[in-house]
């Protein structure tokens, strides 16, 4: 069974720094594009950042200069460096990937569970 399994959230002030990480585990041949999306109270869920098997990265025009997302393929990990935050980044994050389970198979889309971010003085 595959997993995205999210670590790392908690509350800080504004201005301060957390780092997200989110490991896949399971059957997995090879992960493919791995990202962060976030979803507040009353809101969609967003692309916050993502990054391919390449290292290409995307990033959402409100964490341009603020967040930094890298990844480990042998570790098949992503993180998301967060810093400056602001309250507007109060929200759960989710981690998101392609995965593929072997060779042969094509690419499953899969989420993690979700790791709350609270911005607050």
């Amino acid at each position: 069974q595959v997993q995205l399994v999210e670590s790392g959230g908690g509350l800080v002030q504004p201005g301060g720094s957390l780092r997200l990480s989110c490991a896949a585990s399971g059957s997995i041949f090879r992960v493919h594009t791995m990202g962060w999306y976030r979803q507040a109270p009353g809101k969609q869920r967003e692309l916050v950042a993502a990054i391919t098997s390449g290292g290409s990265t995307n990033y959402a025009d409100s964490v341009k200069g603020r967040f930094t997302i890298s990844r480990d393929n042998a570790k098949k990990t992503v993180y998301l460096q967060m810093n400056s935050l602001k309250p507007e980044d109060t929200a759960i994050y989710y981690c998101n990937a392609d995965l593929q389970s072997s060779w042969y198979a094509g690419l499953k889309n899969d989420w993690g569970q979700g790791t709350q971010v609270t911005v607050s003085s």
